[in-house]
């Protein structure tokens, strides 16, 4: 009787051992990626400037890095940064001219196995998207300045050690923009980017 209850203490210090120290790892997770930005080109047709087809948005490779804090292990919240990233901008397979584009993005993500090496997350939320630098048409067409729209995300990180951790992640953004022409809309330019990202996490 005495070893088993013996036994079942030695059992319980050692679940609440491992709740502390679950409960002292940083809430904190920075990572770094490099994004693969897909427009889906899905703008309507241009009208008034002699060309029926639609407008169409480079495709770019960009540098991301995210920040991440959790509230508990399986809910956290991600904010989502790169620098300015310039876009040539085609019109019936013809360069039209370039806008640049910050799109900071927050997003809520629940983390499926938040303790297992192979750790799957979804997340959703919301894109601001700060428009400059446009120069289309030879200086007669403009884009609203910002776009603010819905995000949506799918990873998974693989943990290498007790802080790092690789990442594969997946968003669909919404970034949207009227085409203004001579102060008339001529179209609406809808890049909305798949963005494939592979990269390295540390959890502080």
């Amino acid at each position: 009787m005495k070893k088993a209850v013996a036994v079942l203490a030695v059992s319980a210090l050692g679940m609440f051992a491992g709740q502390a120290m679950a409960q002292q790892q940083s809430p904190w997770l920075v990572r770094a990626r490099v994004v693969n930005l897909a427009p889906a080109d899905n703008s309507d047709q241009v009208g008034g400037v002699g060309a029926t087809d639609r407008l169409s948005v480079s495709k770019k490779t960009i540098p991301e890095v995210d920040i991440s804090y959790f509230f508990t292990p399986n809910i956290a919240a991600e904010l989502v940064l790169t620098y300015p990233q310039k876009h040539d901008v085609y019109l019936d397979g013809t360069n039209v001219g370039s806008f640049k584009h910050l799109p900071p993005t927050l997003l809520l993500q629940y983390h499926f196995t938040p303790a297992s090496q192979f750790s799957p997350y979804v997340g959703a939320g919301v894109n601001y998207t700060r428009i400059s630098s446009v120069n289309l048409l030879g200086g007669a067409g403009s884009l609203e300045n910002s776009s603010v729209g819905l995000a949506l995300q799918a990873g998974v990180d693989f943990k290498l050690d007790k802080n790092w951790s690789l990442n594969l992640d997946i968003k669909k953004v919404q970034i949207r923009s009227d085409l203004m022409v001579n102060g008339v809309k001529a179209s609406a330019l809808q890049v909305d980017p798949l963005m494939v990202g592979v990269g390295l996490g540390y959890r502080f």
